[in-house]
Formats: structure tokens, sequence, C-alpha cells
């Protein structure tokens, strides 16, 4: 099955530009907490707002062979700047709703993991690197952020967080596959991804880790 001549090609362009500005922006403001956390100046804040915001979208797009996304359109780099300028601001703000990194990083995570599996399935008929893309896409900024800035990143800790992409982006993927509809596939794929991440920030849900044979018994 030829997955780009099953899916509308107006709606799709319409609903990749709505999720990629989403994501963009959302990453954005974890980079620019994590500038604020260092007391960076305003130019380290659209630094690190703009390489988390594009950081995925770029390395997904660079794999899949196509024209990456923020060349074709100045917009994606405004809104780095204008989350840039607004952080700079307000980041104080931000701070005060507890743990906003970590729920901003949720919400990107969830937009960009079924983003980055739709932009695959529109390029290419390969399901299983739909799923691949779409994990790339939510956590490549991330990791990148902390590991320029020398934070741990989250895929070093045990809760679940390339696990929720994963599952996100595959039941994107599936239900795509199957024939739902385009909306209602990448709501459930995105809840699915965001439901996982919020346990994991709020209850500490975690898959079980290797142990040693003898550790087991």
């Amino acid at each position: 099955m030829d997955l780009t001549l099953d899916l509308p090609i107006d709606p799709l362009l319409n609903f990749l530009r709505v999720l990629d500005y989403l994501g963009v922006a959302v990453f954005a403001v974890t980079g620019a907490i994590v500038a604020s956390r260092k007391n960076m100046d305003l130019i380290a804040f659209l630094f690190f707002a703009t390489m988390t915001g594009i950081g995925g979208g770029t390395l997904r797009d660079l794999l899949l062979g196509v024209p990456v996304f923020w060349t074709k359109s100045e917009g994606y780099l405004l809104v780095c700047l204008c989350v840039s300028v607004l952080m700079w601001f307000g980041a104080h703000v931000v701070e005060g709703w507890g743990k906003p990194l970590r729920w901003a990083d949720a919400v990107g995570l969830a937009a960009y993991c079924v983003m980055g599996s739709a932009k695959a399935l529109s390029v290419s008929d390969m399901p299983v690197v739909a799923v691949l893309m779409g994990v790339l896409t939510a956590t490549f900024g991330g990791v990148l952020r902390d590991v320029v800035v020398g934070d741990p990143s989250a895929i070093v800790k045990p809760e679940l967080y390339i696990s929720a992409a994963v599952i996100g982006s595959t039941v994107f993927v599936v239900l795509t596959v199957v024939g739902l509809a385009l909306w209602p596939a990448a709501l459930l794929g995105a809840a699915a991804a965001f439901v996982l991440r919020a346990g994991a920030i709020a209850r500490g849900w975690t898959l079980p880790g290797y142990r040693p044979p003898a550790s087991r018994k």
C-alpha cells in the first residue's frame, strides 16, 4: 500500500504544519527554560530555544532526504525568536507552575512523535521507518539540549521517555495504516505518548530495568 497516495494532500500538509509549529514552539520553551536556569543572556536563550525547537525535525529531514523544514519557511525561526524573548521576560513565571521543563517536554514529545511519523509516511510507505522517524523527531532536540548544557538527559533516566515516543508513534502509524482518518489517529497517538510521559512525571512510571541473571534469583 502506498501511503503517499492514501493520505489526502491538502489536509496532510495543514496537519504537518500545525504540528510542526506546535512542536517547535513547545520544545523552544524547554530550551529557554534551561537557559534561564543557567542565568544565560538573551542570545543564549535564542540559541538553546532554536537548537531544541528544530533539532529533532532537522535530523528527521536529513535522514529522509527531504529539504530541511525550516529552510523553506522563516516562520519556524521566528517562533523560536518569539519564544526566546517571551521567556527572557517570563521564565520566572513559567518556573512557578511546577516542573515546567518536564511538562513542556511531554507536550512537545507527544506532538512531535506524531509529526515525525506523519512526515515519514508522506515520503515513503514504510511504517517501521515512520515509527523510528517519529521517535527521533520527538527526542533528539531534548537530548541535544541536555548534552550541550551538561545536564543528565532523560534517556538515561529509568522513567518512561523514549518508550512514550515509541508508543505514540506506533499508535499513530498503525491506526493510519488500517485506514483511520488522519486527525483521530494523530490525536490518539499524541494522547498515548502524553499519558505515558505524564505518568512518568507524576507517578514515576518505569519499565523494568536489566538485571544480571544472578540477581534475578
